[in-house]
């Protein structure tokens, strides 16, 4: 089965850093985390065996360094050039807070959620895969981009060096670029007004990053475009809503005001077969901390 690659990457990934086994190991999966959502299962699946394995065999590894094997069997293993992004925030997560991840230099930092606020995650049943999906594409056009203007990563680019500086890019890929360029600076702006309790603020970015995902990155599929919208039509500026995860169906993320839960259920049973003849999935969440042994 295509998961169970994810297990076989890890192993192999361990070996590739030195860590080879003395001896093999039985291991049972079980799980809750709907596959082909945009959830980060696969992410969730590398970081617990990565930490399991470490427990078992005592190996020297930071919960950092079992992301990096989760990421790298993700690679070149599996195939799909993600970033460190989900398995960090698998082995680093803190309870009731989201994380603020410098992808460079590997900082995370907690962010309390706004107490009035709760997690929704609504699938949309529209199945995706991320090494099955473009994601590899678009990172292949980010490269591009990021060479055009002599840097490492578009990080290095800020939106008035791109606009000065975006004369015979590819059309396509300058589109890409104006996306990650201005997402990495709502991610920060979504951090500080989380930290100011600024929920409008967090609002209006939560609906910019939808529209580039939709617009300009080009990731989102008419399906979870019609919960972004049926969601904002409840929560308004209390809250915001928008895609999570790799792209081309999965799920929506919304932040909700606790009044406002059952009313957008509501309202997603209401529409949401009728204009796309799926049938919606909902989970209300709370962060919790990062993988941890069970005694």
């Amino acid at each position: 089965k295509q998961w169970a690659n994810y297990i076989r990457g890890v192993i192999w990934a361990l070996a590739e850093r030195g860590f080879r086994l003395p001896e093999g190991v039985d291991i049972a999966v079980s799980g809750n985390v709907p596959q082909g959502a945009g959830l980060s299962s696969s992410a969730a699946l590398e970081v617990a065996i990565g930490k399991a394995v470490q427990h078992v065999f005592r190996l020297p590894l930071s919960a950092t360094e079992i992301a990096q094997i989760g990421q790298y069997a993700e690679n070149r293993f599996v195939g799909c050039n993600c970033g460190i992004m989900d398995q960090l925030t698998s082995a680093r997560g803190e309870a009731g807070h989201a994380v603020l991840i410098d992808c460079r230099s590997l900082n995370a930092q907690a962010v309390p959620i706004p107490a009035g606020l709760a997690i929704m995650i609504i699938h949309s049943h529209v199945q995706r895969g991320l090494v099955g999906s473009e994601y590899n594409t678009r990172r292949a056009q980010c490269e591009t981009a990021a060479a055009h203007f002599g840097v490492k990563a578009l990080r290095d680019v800020s939106l008035a060096q791109f606009e000065a500086g975006k004369q015979g890019l590819d059309a396509t890929a300058a589109r890409r670029a104006r996306y990650i360029i201005q997402e990495n600076q709502r991610t920060l702006d979504a951090a500080e007004a989380m930290r100011r309790n600024d929920i409008p603020a967090l609002s209006r970015l939560m609906a910019e990053s939808h529209a580039g995902m939709r617009d300009e990155f080009e990731i989102t599929h008419p399906a979870v475009d019609t919960l972004v919208e049926l969601a904002s039509e409840i929560i308004g500026e209390r809250g915001g809503a928008r895609m999570t995860g790799g792209g081309f169906g999965g799920c929506i993320v919304a932040l909700v005001p606790h009044d406002l839960v059952d009313a957008v259920k509501t309202h997603i049973a209401a529409h949401y077969q009728t204009r796309t003849g799926l049938q919606e999935e909902v989970f209300v969440c709370t962060p919790q901390a990062g993988v941890s042994v069970v005694e």
